[in-house]
């Protein structure tokens, strides 16, 4: 446990005096670290703690430059947002969530090699879309914790300067990260681990919250932006990586290739899923994937019940090809295998 706290430690203080630069992101930058620590719906927890103690310290930092004309139309539906965000970690895996997220992030990478002049360009939202944004941003934050550089862009491309950045999303998330410490809180997602963790988080980032108002003046506004999409480029790749190899670890996929009459056909089971790409030269391709019962419409499931009377094990599959829907049933009965389109 020390040395993992320890490890930890490093890595918050390396993401936060990253995020000072970045304008933002060190939660998306710990989030692969924590997730090799703690149960994935835990890390959302530790993570605000760390993350709050920064947004405070950055905001007795720089109280003169927040933009309070941004603050009052992010923040009122960013809130109930979070508690929608924070209730769904009970029940669904947010892995699938980062994995779409680092995908997101990835797609920044050609902004890195744009000219100063395009990096500089404004791009001021109508104040109904900073509410949408909240809202986004606010529900995301409930989900995973880390939020920052996933909204960097708008930050970037709204015309405020660094400082700016820094104060106002700082006092955009604050309120954020304490409503969701609370609802994790009520969830019994704050075990003594995470507690523990995210006290290790917190110290990281009041300390590199020190040298914040020494660097960011010694920064031109060009390499500012330009650094920020490279951290969302390498935060996207490490957050697909992480979460896709805990994706495939907790759900092994499985895929097999095998010849067929007047073709062949690729299989791959995942979830207790099979999902099959078939070719045939009369044909043409067909995508296959089983289905429940209820996936069926009504009639069909009253013809799939009449096939399957009597037998030991029954298939469903939901068959695309072009300019073909349809659906096919496997009937095994007495060791025979019967397959009907219906």
């Amino acid at each position: 446990m020390f040395l993992s706290g320890l490890l930890l430690f490093g890595c918050a203080l390396l993401a936060f005096s990253l995020s000072a630069v970045c304008g933002g992101g060190a939660g998306l930058l710990l989030l692969p670290v924590l997730g090799s620590l703690l149960p994935s719906a835990q890390v959302p927890a530790a993570l605000s703690i760390g993350t709050v103690s920064s947004s405070i310290s950055r905001i007795i930092a720089f109280w003169p430059r927040i933009r309070w004309d941004v603050v009052v139309w992010f923040v009122p539906p960013a809130l109930p947002a979070v508690w929608i965000g924070a209730k769904l970690l009970t029940y669904i895996n947010p892995l699938y969530l980062e994995l779409l997220m680092g995908l997101f992030l990835m797609a920044n990478l050609p902004l890195i090699f744009r000219s100063t002049k395009d990096l500089e360009e404004v791009h001021p939202l109508p104040k109904g879309y900073l509410a949408i944004i909240g809202l986004a941003a606010g529900f995301v934050s409930g989900l995973t914790g880390a939020v920052g550089l996933l909204f960097n862009r708008f930050y970037l491309r709204y015309g405020m300067t660094k400082e700016e950045i820094v104060a106002t999303r700082a006092a955009n998330e604050v309120m954020l990260h304490l409503v969701k410490l609370a609802l994790y809180a009520s969830f019994g997602l704050l075990t003594g681990k995470a507690l523990t963790l995210g006290a290790v988080i917190a110290v990281a980032a009041m300390i590199s919250s020190y040298g914040m108002k020494w660097l960011l003046p010694r920064l031109s506004e060009s390499l500012f932006r330009r650094v920020g999409y490279a951290a969302m480029v390498v935060s996207g790749l490490s957050l697909f990586i992480e979460a896709a190899g805990q994706v495939v670890t907790k759900a092994p996929i499985g895929i097999d290739y095998s010849p067929v009459a007047n073709g062949m056909s690729t299989q791959l089971q995942w979830r207790n899923k099979l999902f099959s790409l078939e070719f045939e030269y009369d044909e043409g391709f067909e995508f296959e994937h089983t289905i429940p019962l209820s996936g069926l419409p009504q009639d069909k499931q009253v013809e799939a019940k009449k096939l399957s009377q009597g037998s030991d094990h029954v298939v469903l599959e939901e068959v695309f090809g072009i300019d073909k829907h349809s659906y096919e049933v496997y009937v095994y009965r007495k060791g025979r295998l019967e397959k009907f389109n219906i």
